[in-house]
């Protein structure tokens, strides 16, 4: 029980930094890009009012980047006081891009920060631009070294058990930047980040509009912000398409629990929209929806690009499909135990020098060792994440996504035609859109993280088996402490980001 409890609770922590951290980040990662992009159309054309806009919004980034620093250290710590079982396991790979990320990304980042804020009129135009860029460029590249260790354990490649030090060790670094879960999660992940960063831009210049203040910087803002949102959002279609053919060639389970798929089937409809029937579980024959809008053909195009492809549910995961050639849990359960035995017969007989036992051990746990981490689970239906948690979060980003869109093109459109402060329509939907967007960006990553249980390794090392051996008492008052310290940090922001927004662009 006090096993368990630690678990509950240091997934619980973990959960509560990585939520608040990103409710920071993907604002800096989007903004740092549209005020580059103005702060370019002011060098090129010399206008003040560009520079008073760009002046407006670089210092609204700095004070979101200011106090998202202090969650994504904590985040970090982290890996060493409560999830140090994980840290030892797969340390040498995962540390690997958080390493490159500290020494390249963040201090470049860091570097030109203080040039792009402070630099105003003491350095060359043309430096200060290209100080701004870099700023852009490297909190991306920050991203990058995040999205590609998160994307290893969404699908790990490139390294090695062994069975002498029980750690995965990496074998090949560019088969772990290159993964295509990683790549795709970091494109798809930065894309979003510019989608709300473009929010939050027409949202705070619907705000002046609708109070009739700084109309011609709130127009130039939506214009620039407007455009930008709508080239990135159909970016992030094509690569929420990707993810989700990533998904179901590596992350099936996933798949299935975002669409709420119980019973595999070819030509496999998308759910557009579903009420799930909270009775409804892998070994019993409820209806799976309450309600469903579905796409025909839908999941299976967007899985395998094809029509009639099969697509396979929750049941056939769990309990097998020999038809498909899918092995069940419950085999793979099994092979895992036969592994975990094997391992430890490995070491108990190179301790006792017996170097043929030993060798006949290996053999055993090499033939099973791909299904190592399935031998900590306890029975077959343990697979399955909460499939109502990742089927609403999942088609609460989407929902939302072709909101944003919709959003994107009508705001444009009046302000081309110079008729957006008269929309007053709009303009509230408009700032009732950034809590939106905070929405969007939670629930992607609860579709990620939550969809990926049990397992902090896919398919290689259970939660349950990642933890420190702390007294979940720690954990419990850590907890609670990061709370109360995350909950004023956000509160400290909202309320210096509305004080300036009241300010509004004045020069310094």
């Amino acid at each position: 029980m006090e096993h368990l409890s630690l678990v509950d609770w240091s997934r619980a922590q973990f959960a509560l930094t990585a939520l608040y951290h990103w409710i920071f980040v993907p604002l800096t990662l989007g903004l740092t890009f549209i005020v580059a992009i103005m702060e370019t159309i002011y060098v090129k054309t010399g206008d003040e009012w560009w520079k008073k806009t760009t002046k407006f919004w670089m210092t609204l980034l700095a004070i979101n980047f200011a106090i998202g620093l202090a969650t994504g250290i904590i985040m970090e710590f982290e890996f060493g006081t409560n999830w140090s079982n994980y840290s030892w396991i797969v340390g040498d790979i995962f540390g690997a891009p958080l390493a490159i990320e500290g020494i390249m990304a963040f201090f470049m980042e860091s570097t030109f920060f203080a040039v792009m804020f402070f630099g105003w009129d003491k350095v060359s135009k043309r430096f200060h631009l290209i100080s701004t860029w870099l700023v852009a460029i490297g909190s991306n590249l920050s991203a990058l070294w995040i999205l590609v260790a998160n994307g290893w354990m969404q699908h790990p490649v490139g390294m090695h058990f062994n069975p002498d030090t029980a750690r995965n060790e990496m074998t090949n670094f560019w088969d772990l930047l290159f993964n295509p879960n990683a790549y795709t999660k970091f494109l798809h992940t930065i894309s979003s980040g510019y989608v709300l960063a473009s929010l939050f831009v027409i949202s705070v210049s619907a705000w002046y509009l609708l109070k009739g203040r700084e109309i011609k910087f709130a127009r130039r803002s939506i214009m620039v912000a407007a455009s930008f949102g709508l080239i990135v959002s159909l970016f992030n279609l094509t690569t929420g398409d990707d993810a989700a053919r990533q998904n179901a060639l590596n992350q099936p389970v996933k798949l299935a629990a975002m669409e709420g798929l119980y019973n595999g089937k070819n030509g496999a409809e998308l759910v557009a929209f579903g009420i799930l029937n909270p009775k409804k579980s892998v070994d019993n024959n409820q209806k799976e929806f309450l309600f469903k809008l579905p796409i025909p053909y839908g999941l299976s195009v967007l899985s395998y690009h094809k029509v009639n492809a099969f697509v396979p549910g929750l049941k056939e995961l769990v309990y097998g499909d020999k038809a498909h050639n899918i092995m069940s849990a419950k085999e793979k359960i099994q092979k895992g135990k036969i592994a975990v035995a094997a391992l430890k017969e490995y070491k108990e007989a190179k301790a006792k020098g017996d170097k043929e036992k030993a060798k006949e051990a290996l053999a055993k746990f090499e033939a099973n060792s791909k299904y190592l981490g399935y031998g900590y689970l306890k029975k077959p239906t343990d697979v399955v994440p909460p499939v109502a948690t990742t089927f609403y979060a999942f088609h609460t980003m989407v929902g939302l996504g072709f909101w944003f869109i919709i959003l994107f093109i009508i705001s444009l459109y009046y302000v081309m035609i110079n008729e957006l402060h008269s929309k007053k329509w709009l303009l509230r939907l408009a700032v009732l859109s950034l809590p939106l967007g905070y929405i969007a960006q939670e629930a992607g990553w609860i579709t990620a993280e939550v969809g990926r249980q049990p397992w902090a390794i896919q398919d290689m090392l259970p939660v349950g088996m990642a933890t420190s051996n702390i007294q979940s008492s720690s954990v419990m008052l850590t907890f609670w402490l990061f709370a109360i310290i995350f909950t004023a940090l956000l509160i400290a922001e909202v309320k210096i980001m509305t004080t300036q927004i009241k300010i509004g662009p004045k020069e310094a």
